[in-house]
């Protein structure tokens, strides 16, 4: 056994083979087979990933945290470097570090040396933009060769999600693979039948793949821009007419992959001294103290976990105490859906797009297979089910479905 399917995703990563028994993802964490793509590097001892990388910083241990790795892919960040401590650390040698280690754990799940590997890429890592689009897919297949990996393919992660609903199906259907997860919302229309599973060439049974660089975090962004980050000031005035507080720093503090640039002295000076401009100077007075004690990608963590408690409840009270003693916000689904509306509609989007490329009508799609961390959120899925209503909906398995159909294509490619 040397080939695995690997799903490195915005949020969580899965790694999965084909064995005798079948596929089945690798325990990445403990009994866990997700292992949460973040990485810290702490000012003393050995490098932590996945969930003890994020309970070490929310535990105040001294490093940095790194999450939402996958997300650089397709920037100009991947070719830069970042402050780690007294020295500088290259983009692609982090996402290598996190890598290394999740092979590292797939070969002692496999007992073997894993060599060959089909990795999970969404439909457009860039929108619109096809040579930045290969650039991407080329730099994810360079970090895989410097971990150890010899023979590097890839596969479509929707494509990889429908290998996974196929061996549910008893027929022949068309179905409308939804993957929404934590950077990217990506659908394809697939041919689906238990007998084409042991095809070599699936090309004829894929007749659309579409998506957008819309997702998870972006409903993160989203939410705390505009509930969060109004209590540190963002979109209050300075005390000259007609200026206000510049909105960069705060987009960077709302957006995972741009956090660490705030983590340096010119910012907070920069910050001081917008204090003392400011017409509200103790609401720049939070962001001053959550730059200076790099409480950000603490704040992007609550402000995900409240996302996925109105989610699921409805409603949720944020506290902020991290930033100011007995800060907190309210959060509502309503306020969830007002602020994010306009995402969900976009995403929701594609579906007509990727119909429109497979010739088909809604009516046309037999099943709807959901899979991806996204949708949990209710208005995401009904703006999705609102596209194939006549589509019967399928829950996929929310973060695995896409590792598990990698691992089908490795023993199918490689086996």
């Amino acid at each position: 056994m040397t080939a695995c399917g690997l799903d490195f995703g915005t949020s969580n990563t899965t790694l999965g083979f084909v064995g005798p028994a079948g596929p089945r993802l690798a325990p990445l964490e403990g009994d866990a087979d997700t292992l949460p793509s973040a990485i810290f590097f702490p000012r003393t001892g050995a490098t932590l990933v996945g969930r003890a990388a994020m309970a070490a910083y929310v535990e105040g241990q001294q490093g940095r945290l790194m999450r939402s790795l996958k997300s650089v892919l397709g920037t100009s960040l991947i070719d830069e470097t970042t402050p780690l401590g007294r020295q500088r650390l290259g983009f692609r040698a982090v996402i290598g570090e996190f890598l290394r280690e999740v092979k590292a754990r797939g070969e002692a799940a496999a007992g073997a040396t894993l060599d060959k590997v089909v990795l999970g890429r969404p439909v457009h890592f860039v929108d619109g933009d096809p040579s930045g689009d290969a650039r991407a897919q080329d730099a994810l297949g360079d970090i895989a060769s410097s971990i150890g990996f010899t023979d590097i393919s890839f596969q479509f992660e929707p494509i990889a999600a429908g290998l996974d609903y196929e061996r549910q199906v008893a027929g022949e259907e068309l179905a409308l693979i939804a993957d929404i997860g934590g950077g990217t919302s990506d659908f394809s229309i697939v041919r689906i039948a238990r007998g084409h599973a042991d095809h070599t060439d699936r090309s004829s049974d894929i007749l659309a793949n579409e998506g957008v660089r819309i997702g998870g975090t972006d409903f993160d962004r989203q939410l705390s821009l505009s509930m969060v980050m109004p209590l540190l000031g963002h979109g209050s005035p300075l005390k000259r007419k007609g200026l206000s507080m510049p909105v960069g720093i705060y987009q960077d503090l709302a957006t995972w992959s741009a956090i660490n640039r705030l983590y340096d002295g010119r910012t907070v000076r920069s910050i001081r001294e917008l204090e003392r401009e400011a017409a509200h100077p103790g609401l720049v007075a939070r962001l001053a103290r959550a730059v200076e004690d790099e409480r950000g990608h603490g704040l992007a963590l609550d402000v995900e976990a409240a996302k996925i408690n109105v989610a699921e409840a409805g409603e949720t009270v944020l506290d902020l105490a991290t930033i100011e003693a007995g800060l907190s916000v309210g959060i509502a689904h309503a306020d969830l859906v007002e602020h994010t509306g306009l995402l969900a509609e976009r995403i929701a989007a594609r579906v007509g797009s990727c119909l429109t490329a497979a010739g088909l009508t809604a009516d046309a799609i037999d099943a709807l297979f959901l899979t991806g961390g996204s949708t949990r959120l209710s208005h995401v899925r009904a703006a999705i089910r609102a596209c194939v209503p006549k589509a019967r909906v399928i829950e996929g398995d929310t973060f695995g479905s896409v590792g598990t159909g990698l691992a089908i294509e490795a023993g199918r490619r490689y086996g």
